[in-house]
């Protein structure tokens, strides 16, 4: 199937719904130039307009960015019994415990949680931990993991287009997830999360670089244009503000899926001075 952009998706679901491009703008509370400019792909649609405008076109966030493959993917990856990243933390949970470690229950904000694996280790260490996943197997499976472990975690599925923060967090996390977000997103997205942060809170993140020597990871999706990978050293410069604890650019290897390849990353930890 044809890949559609965001602009296609958009004008397509209109036209299906019989709507104008004014009066969708309309029910929008926005001029119809800006609809035009959605659909001719020169503008994208802020990413607190992305649920409204979902609703308004009888379709899903992750319909309009054509995210279903990508859900369907790791769905598959997750509905099995061993847990497909293992169960070892991410190292960057390490870091965060250095810098804010839990004397208090800290409000963490895990972004794309997958199995659950490092949300389970943040509350077992004593934080409040909530987490979401767009992928249901991985939620499920993530809330087996926390009831083996004894834990409190608040699970749900979500998808980072589609959720809004509802609290301050001391701490927001997110490893591995930030590729699927278009360039386009990426500063009001850091800002989302720089806004939901308390003062001397910290948001940890890392997100895959792009090189010219590193090739696409076996196990990717078929359907690479819904993966975005970030320019070296981007992520630093949305938080250019924040004192930085970590910052760090790296070439490594993995074995996901069970093939051996490479992964180029940037990591950032940053605190809210």
């Amino acid at each position: 199937m044809e890949h559609l952009k965001t602009g296609e998706i958009i004008c397509k679901r209109r036209k299906e719904m019989g709507l104008t491009q004014n009066q969708l703008a309309t029910s929008l509370n926005i001029s119809f130039q800006a609809v035009s400019k959605w659909e001719k792909g020169t503008a994208y649609p802020d990413i607190e307009m992305l649920p409204k405008l979902a609703a308004a076109l009888n379709t899903t966030v992750d319909g309009l960015l054509g995210y279903s493959s990508v859900m369907t993917d790791y769905d598959r990856r997750y509905d099995m019994q061993e847990y497909y990243w293992g169960l070892t933390p991410n190292r960057i949970c390490y870091d965060i415990m250095k810098l804010l470690p839990p004397i208090r229950p800290y409000r963490v904000l895990d972004i794309g949680c997958g199995e659950g694996k490092d949300a389970v280790f943040f509350a077992k260490c004593g934080y409040a931990v909530t987490a979401f996943d767009v992928s249901e197997q991985g939620i499920e499976k993530a809330k087996r993991l926390a009831e083996y472990n004894q834990v409190d975690v608040r699970f749900f599925k979500a998808d980072l287009f589609d959720y809004r923060p509802d609290d301050q967090y001391h701490i927001i996390f997110s490893s591995g997830v930030l590729h699927f977000a278009p360039p386009s997103m990426r500063e009001e997205l850091c800002n989302s999360l720089k806004a939901h942060t308390i003062t001397d809170g910290i948001n940890a993140l890392n997100v895959f670089v792009e090189k010219p020597f590193i090739t696409r990871s076996p196990d990717s999706t078929r359907d690479e244009s819904k993966r975005h990978p970030w320019r070296s050293g981007e992520l630093f410069g949305y938080y250019h503000d924040w004192l930085f604890s970590v910052c760090r650019e790296e070439v490594f290897d993995c074995n996901s899926g069970g093939k051996p390849h490479k992964h180029c990353m940037d990591t950032l930890i940053a605190q809210k001075v």
